[in-house]
C-alpha cells in the first residue's frame, strides 16, 4: 500500500474480514492474475492445516470455498488494476503492474 501511496496511485482498500469476499469476486481476481487458488493460499495460517489444504488431492473448488469461508487464508495484498491482478509480494509484482 505504501508504494501505491508514494506513486500517487488512487486505490480502494478492501478488508475481506469486514467486507466478505464472495466466490465470484475471488474467481475474477484469480483470472485477472492468472493465479490458481493455491497460489493465493497463506500456508502458515492455522486454517490451512486444520482444513487439510496441504493435501494436494484437495481440488481447486474446495480451496476456493475454504478461502471464501476463511478469508485469513488469502494472501494479502492482492492488487487489481483494470484487467490485471498481482500478489503484492514481492513488491516487484506491484511495480510491474503500475
Amino acid at each position: 500500500m505504501k508504494l501505491l501511496e508514494e506513486e500517487g496511485v488512487d486505490f480502494d482498500r478492501v478488508d475481506y474480514f469486514v467486507d466478505s469476499l464472495d466466490e465470484a469476486t475471488l474467481r475474477d481476481v484469480l483470472s485477472k492474475g492468472d493465479l490458481s487458488p493455491r497460489d493465493v493460499l497463506r500456508k502458515r495460517d492455522k486454517a490451512y492445516r486444520d482444513l487439510g489444504l496441504d493435501d494436494e488431492a484437495v481440488d481447486d473448488e474446495a480451496v476456493i470455498s475454504a478461502i471464501v469461508e476463511h478469508p485469513g487464508l488469502l494472501q494479502r495484498p492482492i492488487i487489481v488494476k483494470g484487467k490485471r491482478a498481482v500478489l503484492g509480494r514481492p513488491i516487484e509484482n506491484v511495480r510491474a503492474l503500475l
